[in-house]
Formats: C-alpha cells, structure tokens, sequence
C-alpha cells in the first residue's frame, strides 16, 4: 500500500472512531496488509501498573505474553528511550520475549501521549523473514503512531 493512501486510511479510521477497541483492531489489519506481515499488535503501557498489555492483534494467534512487566522484553526497551527498537534478528537480542517460534525479526515503535514525552502505547509488528524491516519502514511506522495517538488519550 502507498504511504499517502495508508496515511489518509489511518486518519479517516481515527477521525470517525466511534469505539477504540473496533478503531485499533481495524488500524492493526490495515498495518498488517500494508506491508503482508506476519504478525501487528497494538498496546497500552500503562506506567501506574507497571505493565504492557495487548489491546488488539492481527495475525494467526494471539500474542503468548498478553501482558507483561514495563521493563521487559523489546517493548521496555521502547519505553525506557522512548525510541523504536527494530531488530533484524531477535534470536540474537536476549531481549526477546519469544512470542512466535517462527518470528525472526520485530519492529516496535512507541505511542506518546499528547506531551510527545511519555509512551504510552506501542505498535509492535513481526516477520519470519530476518532483517524484514528497513529504516524507511520504521519512519514510516513513526509517522503512522503520530496519527493514531489520539486513540490513547484517556
């Protein structure tokens, strides 16, 4: 899919957003078939609690951690630098909270609240193909996290 029309799809889906939940699960579906990945998940970080949690996925299964601690896993890596982590080979980052057994590289970029300082969600795209993701994809993944920020105000 072209940036421009992916763009333009993000921003209609958050503009008529009537129920986040159905929103998110629509804008995982589209992130997945944009660019034919295996695996899209949306996440809350809620800092309160010290946890991550899935709001929705789109792919084959579920996620094996639906929710987990803030400073695990490639996810708190995002949080605690409050930039994307992509890692063409997770099963050289010990990081890596195996959530695929076929998963060979990720790509998790943050959501900032409206201050543009705190992340207070995450998308999180996968591939079993190694080195999947290019620099043009992770800014293009950035930008798309900037339109959909609204969908984390509470």
């Amino acid at each position: 899919m072209e940036r421009d029309n992916l763009m333009k799809d993000l921003h209609s889906l958050v503009s008529t957003a009537k129920d986040r939940v159905a929103t998110l699960q629509d804008i995982a579906e589209l992130l997945r078939s944009s660019g034919s990945y295996r695996w899209v998940g949306l996440y809350d970080v809620d800092h309160a609690a010290g946890v991550v949690k899935n709001i929705v996925w789109s792919g084959p299964s579920a996620p094996e951690y639906p929710m987990f601690p803030i400073t695990k896993g490639l996810t708190g890596a995002v949080i605690s630098s409050g930039r994307a982590v992509n890692v063409g080979d997770v099963e050289a980052d010990p990081r890596y909270l195996t959530a695929f057994g076929t998963t060979r590289s990720e790509i998790i970029v943050p959501v900032f609240d409206g201050t543009g300082e705190s992340v207070v969600g995450t998308i999180d795209v996968e591939s079993e193909k190694p080195n999947a993701f290019t620099d043009d994809l992770q800014t293009l993944l950035e930008a798309c996290s900037r339109v959909i920020r609204p969908l984390w105000r509470r």
